[in-house]
């Protein structure tokens, strides 16, 4: 936009975009709507987070910050009424397997199917498969061996589905996930704030 708004009406610009997209918007748009460089967008957005986060806030929304953008969503407590109130069955929930291979992945990433396999002690194709489908993982990379397998890593839909900014916020890991054998991918670049994979 080419004249600038008062924060309030910014603020109130942002809110509506984002509740109007239903997915991340990038602050590099946001900034170019409104006016602003990326980092300035950012900054606003950040400066609003808090009257939808903090635990005394009335809002039914929570805000998501990403690495590059941001998001509105309902809040989970909320869940049942909006499925009552529109008429949406409960359903899609993941087995206990691909659960099972999901937190493998989101505490090792990047990881290859032979080292899901190794830890279950089974076959991990079909749930590893759900799981891309999903877009709750995908293939960030290939490891430097023999075949040059593809490694697995979670994606912003998993930030997102699961309500957390970054990997940094996963619950601490409990002994099953401590005492795993040595990841041979462990070497390799994932940006753990973010959730994201450098190749």
């Amino acid at each position: 936009m080419e004249e600038m708004l008062p924060v309030e009406e910014t603020e109130a610009a942002v809110e509506a975009i984002l509740f109007a997209a239903g997915h991340p918007v990038t602050y590099e748009k946001l900034g170019a709507v409104l006016g602003l460089t990326p980092g300035e967008a950012r900054l606003l957005v950040e400066n609003m987070a808090p009257s939808y986060n903090s635990k005394s806030s009335p809002r039914g929304l929570h805000l998501l910050l990403f690495d590059n953008a941001c998001q509105l969503c309902t809040k989970e407590k909320y869940a049942p009424y909006i499925r009552e109130a529109l008429g949406i069955r409960r359903g899609g929930n993941l087995s206990a397997s691909s659960l099972e291979v999901l937190a493998i992945v989101a505490y090792n990433q990047p990881v290859t199917r032979a080292y899901i396999d190794a830890v279950r002690g089974v076959d991990s194709s079909y749930s590893v498969g759900t799981l891309v489908d999903k877009e709750l993982i995908r293939v960030v990379g290939r490891l430097d061996a023999p075949g040059r397998p593809a490694l697995y890593g979670t994606t912003e839909k998993f930030l997102r589905v699961f309500g957390i900014n970054s990997l940094a916020e996963l619950p601490e890991a409990g002994p099953e996930l401590t005492s795993l054998p040595k990841n041979p991918a462990s070497q390799t670049g994932t940006d753990h704030d973010t959730g994201t994979y450098s190749e």
